[in-house]
C-alpha cells in the first residue's frame, strides 16, 4: 500500500491531478509480454483511466509516458533525492499509444539494488509490428545484436532462443473452427540461436503445459465424462433440491429396463439349475458399457446402475425402479453376486439377503436418489481405479486413497471423483493424443495426484512436465510455432541487460489495433508463408553516480 501511494502522488504531482489516470497493481505474468521480464512478482501499471469495454483506448501519449519513467528514475536516485535509503518500488510499466515513430506500446522501468542500495535503474522500451508475411521481412539476428550494442556496449554477448508450439486443441476441420477449451503446448528453450525462426534443436530443455477441460467430444473419455455427469446431477438434485434430468439415451423406460434386467437373472437361475447347459451366455458377457474404461467384471448394482443412468427422467422412475429390486430380493427371485467392497446402501441389502434378512427401506423422499447416488459413486470408483492401477500401473490404492475415500459426505465424494476423472482425462489425452512413454505418464500422474490433495478441483489450472524433445518431435518440427523469441544478452545478475524479438501468431498487446500488410483477416489461414506479429523488447542501464 506504501508503494501504491508513493507511486500515485508522483504522477499527480508530475500531471496536475489529471483525473484520467490510474494506477494498478498486478503480478507481471498476467501480461504476455512483460511475463518473461517481471514473472509473478508485484509491478504497477499506469494506464488512462477508461471503460474495458473499449481497451485500445487506455494507452498514454507517449511523452507522457516518458515524464513518468523519468519522474521514477529521479525519486530513486539518492543524488537527486537527497535521501540515502529511498525504498526500491516496485517495476513501473506504462501503455503507450504507438504514437512515435518507433511504435512502442509499453515503456518501463525497474530498479537496480547494491545491497539495500538501490544503484541504477533498467528502463524498458517495448515496440510492436503489425503481422507481416514471410522470413524476409523480419528482423535479422545481425540486426538484433546491433540494437543490444546501441544500448549496451559488450563485446561478451549470448544469445538464446526459446518457442511455443501447440500439439493439442482447437482444430480447423474443412475450413470449420471447432474449438476446444483444452490444450496442450510445449515450450522450448535453448542456447546458440543461429537463425531467426529456426527450429527448436533436440538439445533443447522442453516443458509440456498441459490444461484439460472435460466434456471434449474428441477425447476417448467422453461417454465417461457423460456418466459423471448425470452423478453429478443427482447430487445437485439432493443440494438444492431441483433436478434437470439429462435427454435419456435409451428409448426404453427405465422400469422396463429394470423389469427385463430381473426377468433376465432369474431365466438364467433357471435354466443353470435344470437344464445345465456346458456354456451360457448369460447378458452378463455382452458388453454393456462400451466406453474407454469398460469393466468385464461389473456386478449387479454396477449393471443396475448402468441402466438407470441412461434411462431415469424423474425421481418417481428411480424410487419404481428399486422397488422392484428389493421386492426380488426380499422374495428371494435373485442371489445377486455383488464386488466384495461394495458400500452402496443397495449392497447391504443384498448382502443381507443371502440370509433371509433384509432391513425395511422406505423408498420416499430423497431415499432413492440418496441410494442411486452411492450405487454410481461406487461403479465410477472402480472404473477409474481399474483403469489408473489395473491397466496403466500409474499409481497405487494408497496414493489414491485421499480421492476415492467414502468416510466423507456424498458431496465430497462426487468432488472427489470429479478430482480423479479430471486426473484420467489429462493421463488419457497425453497417452492417446501424445504418445507418451511410461515413465513419463507416471510421473505426470504423481504430479496430478499432489496437486489435489491440496487444491481444489480446477480444470484452468496449467500442469507442467519436462520431456525429451525427441518424444515430440514428429509433432513440433514442421510445424510453425504459436511464440518465438531469440534474446541477446549481456552483463551478470541484476546488471544483466537484454534485448528480445518475439514472433507471435497474434498480437502480445492487447491495447492497440494492429494493421497487417495482407489481404486475408485471419492469421496463417491458407498462406504457405507463415504470418508473425514482431514484438521487441529493449533495455538499458542507467547507473546512478
Amino acid at each position: 500500500m506504501l508503494y501504491t501511494v508513493m507511486l500515485m502522488v508522483l504522477i499527480q504531482y508530475l500531471l496536475g491531478f489529471q483525473e484520467d489516470i490510474q494506477m494498478l497493481k498486478m503480478n507481471g505474468d498476467r501480461i504476455p509480454v512483460l511475463n518473461m521480464y517481471c514473472g509473478n512478482q508485484p509491478v504497477f501499471i499506469c494506464e488512462k483511466a477508461v471503460s474495458n469495454v473499449n481497451r485500445c483506448c487506455d494507452s498514454l501519449n507517449i511523452s507522457i509516458c516518458k515524464q513518468l519513467l523519468s519522474w521514477y528514475t529521479l525519486s530513486q536516485n539518492a543524488n537527486v533525492s537527497g535521501v540515502d535509503n529511498n525504498p526500491a518500488l516496485h517495476p513501473l510499466w506504462v501503455r503507450c499509444d504507438m504514437s512515435d515513430p518507433a511504435r512502442t506500446t509499453w515503456f518501463g522501468a525497474e530498479t537496480v539494488c547494491t545491497g539495500n542500495k538501490v544503484s541504477g535503474v533498467k528502463l524498458y522500451s517495448v515496440t510492436c509490428k503489425g503481422s507481416t508475411v514471410g522470413k524476409k521481412s523480419l528482423i535479422t539476428l545481425d540486426k538484433l545484436k546491433q540494437e543490444h550494442k546501441k544500448r549496451q556496449p559488450s563485446s561478451s554477448m549470448a544469445i538464446k532462443g526459446s518457442a511455443r508450439f501447440s500439439l493439442f486443441g482447437s482444430t480447423v476441420v474443412e475450413n470449420t473452427l471447432i474449438e476446444s477449451q483444452s490444450s496442450v503446448t510445449v515450450d522450448f528453450k535453448w542456447s546458440h540461436v543461429e537463425s531467426i525462426l529456426e527450429t527448436p534443436p533436440l538439445s533443447s530443455t522442453a516443458t509440456l503445459n498441459i490444461k484439460v477441460s472435460s466434456g471434449d467430444m474428441r477425447s476417448p473419455m467422453y461417454e465417461m465424462y457423460r456418466e459423471l455427469e448425470f452423478l453429478q446431477t443427482l447430487a445437485d438434485g439432493l443440494r438444492t433440491g431441483e433436478t434437470e434430468w439429462m435427454e435419456p439415451l435409451e428409448s426404453t423406460s427405465a422400469v422396463n429396463l429394470t423389469k427385463a434386467f430381473l426377468e433376465g437373472l432369474l431365466s438364467f437361475l433357471l435354466v443353470y439349475l435344470f437344464l445345465k447347459p456346458t456354456k451360457t451366455k448369460s447378458e452378463t458377457d455382452t458388453p454393456i458399457f462400451n466406453s474407454f474404461l469398460e469393466r468385464g467384471d461389473l456386478d449387479f448394482v454396477e449393471q443396475l446402475w448402468v441402466r438407470m443412468r441412461k434411462s431415469v427422467t424423474s425421481y418417481q422412475d428411480i424410487g419404481d425402479c428399486l422397488k422392484l429390486v428389493t421386492e426380488a430380493l426380499r422374495y428371494g427371485d435373485i442371489k445377486p453376486w455383488i464386488h466384495r467392497d461394495s458400500s452402496s446402501s443397495l449392497s447391504k441389502l443384498i448382502l443381507q439377503s443371502y440370509h433371509q434378512q433384509i432391513d425395511h427401506v422406505s423408498l420416499t423422499g430423497v431415499t432413492p436418489v440418496h441410494m442411486l447416488l452411492e450405487m454410481g459413486l461406487d461403479k465410477m470408483r472402480k472404473d477409474y481405479i481399474n483403469y489408473l492401477i489395473g491397466n496403466l500401473l500409474l499409481t497405487c490404492c494408497e496414493a489414491l486413497n485421499v480421492l476415492y475415500i467414502t468416510e466423507v459426505d456424498l458431496q465430497e465424494q462426487v468432488i472427489r471423483l470429479r478430482k480423479l476423472h479430471h486426473l484420467l482425462e489429462i493421463i488419457v489425452t497425453c497417452r492417446t493424443f501424445l504418445g507418451l512413454p511410461y515413465d513419463r505418464l507416471f510421473l505426470l500422474t504423481q504430479s496430478c495426484l499432489q496437486h489435489y490433495k491440496t487444491f481444489p478441483y480446477n480444470e484452468e489450472h496449467e500442469f507442467k512436465l519436462q520431456i525429451k524433445p525427441a518424444l515430440i518431435s514428429h509433432f513440433y518440427q514442421k510445424e510453425q510455432p504459436v511464440v518465438w523469441e531469440a534474446e541477446v544478452s549481456s552483463g551478470h545478475g541484476p546488471r544483466e541487460v537484454r534485448t528480445s524479438i518475439q514472433l507471435s501468431d497474434r498480437p502480445l498487446v492487447d491495447h492497440v489495433i494492429f494493421e497487417t500488410d495482407y489481404p486475408n483477416e485471419t492469421v496463417n489461414g491458407d498462406s504457405e508463408d507463415p504470418a508473425f506479429f514482431s514484438t521487441m523488447v529493449c533495455c538499458s542501464l542507467v547507473n546512478f553516480a
